[in-house]
């Protein structure tokens, strides 16, 4: 206590005061005299004993800082007092709680980075090592017609692994907030046949039939370039779901609350039990037999979720899947 310099010159003053109080009482007479000085002892044997007990109470309080710091388990307790120490004590156990909590939060985005990390590096070794035997087999094969379909199947794996990465990266911005989104009129009809205009061609080649029911003059407001991205991605796993020969249909609704666009394909539906989990990064299904990276939904629920709108997938009552991409006005 007495290393403060603060207590060492307050009880230098009050010497002084005593002293000369002292003095004049003595000089008025003895009784005033001494009745100084036992004045002066008690208050200065109450001063004493007051900031004994505020500096084992700041003690106490660095005591259970210092066991917060090193147990995790440990939570520093206001108690029921008031006063100035009081409220620093509730204020470091605010403190602890908030620091607690970023802790954990903190612990669970680097274990979701480094299960990320893993399964970023699974997906790429798989055709990584298909493209490594293809390889190996191009060396020794003679027959050209079999080198250029050899070729055809490295240049498709190349082009997954490619959009793969691609993806990954645009997950990494759009999270790390570096992507600014535009805010301009868009046409319905017109974003869906910009989300589409890649796929045609593919479309085609399966046969699947492709119905769109979408009227004029409906519109949203967002980035065109991100909301196509985010509505192709859906069409992929529409595409991939209804297989050769299937169909596909696009619906817009349009209320006074709300703008609706909905994708329905004749695929088989999704398991009950993956419905929750579509849109989680790299999930792809308890079956396992999905072909696709896990990757595209969850990109698609970001932008659209960026935007301020939301998406959501169901089985329809008739057989398939449907998508629900919903913007409230």
């Amino acid at each position: 206590m007495f290393r403060n310099k603060e207590i060492v010159r307050f009880c230098m003053l009050l010497a002084v005061i005593t002293a000369c109080s002292s003095a004049a009482g003595f000089f008025i007479g003895r009784t005033a005299g001494l009745l100084c000085l036992i004045s002066a002892a008690v208050f200065s044997a109450a001063f004493f004993l007051f900031t004994r007990k505020r500096y084992q109470r700041i003690a106490r309080i660095s005591q259970e800082i210092d066991e917060v710091l090193h147990n995790e388990e440990r939570l520093l307790i206001c108690e029921a007092e008031e006063g100035e120490l009081s409220i620093l004590q509730s204020e470091i156990t605010k403190m602890t709680l908030r620091i607690r909590e970023q802790n954990h939060t903190l612990k669970n985005e680097k274990e979701h980075l480094a299960d990320s990390l893993a399964d970023i590096a699974h997906q790429l070794r798989t055709p990584l090592t298909s493209v490594n035997l293809i390889l190996s087999l191009l060396a020794n094969e003679p027959d050209e017609q079999k080198r250029k379909t050899l070729l055809r199947e490295a240049e498709g794996l190349l082009l997954r692994m490619d959009w793969l990465l691609t993806s990954l990266l645009k997950l990494s911005q759009l999270d790390a907030g570096i992507i600014e989104f535009q805010r301009e009129p868009l046409d319905v009809r017109a974003l869906v046949n910009m989300a589409l205009q890649p796929l045609l061609i593919s479309m085609e080649l399966h046969g699947i039939d492709l119905r769109l029911s979408i009227a004029d003059g409906i519109q949203i407001e967002g980035d065109s370039g991100w909301l196509a991205e985010a509505l192709r991605n859906i069409l992929k796993n529409c595409m991939e779901s209804a297989g050769d020969g299937g169909q596909i249909e696009i619906s817009c609704e349009d209320t006074l609350l709300y703008t609706e666009i909905i994708i329905h394909d004749s695929g088989p539906g999704f398991e009950k039990e993956d419905l929750r989990f579509l849109f989680d990064r790299f999930y792809r299904g308890k079956s396992g037999a999905a072909s696709g990276y896990g990757i595209g939904l969850a990109l698609c629920k970001t932008i659209i979720t960026r935007r301020g709108g939301t998406v959501s997938a169901k089985n329809h009552p008739q057989g398939g899947a449907v998508f629900a991409v919903r913007f409230l006005k």
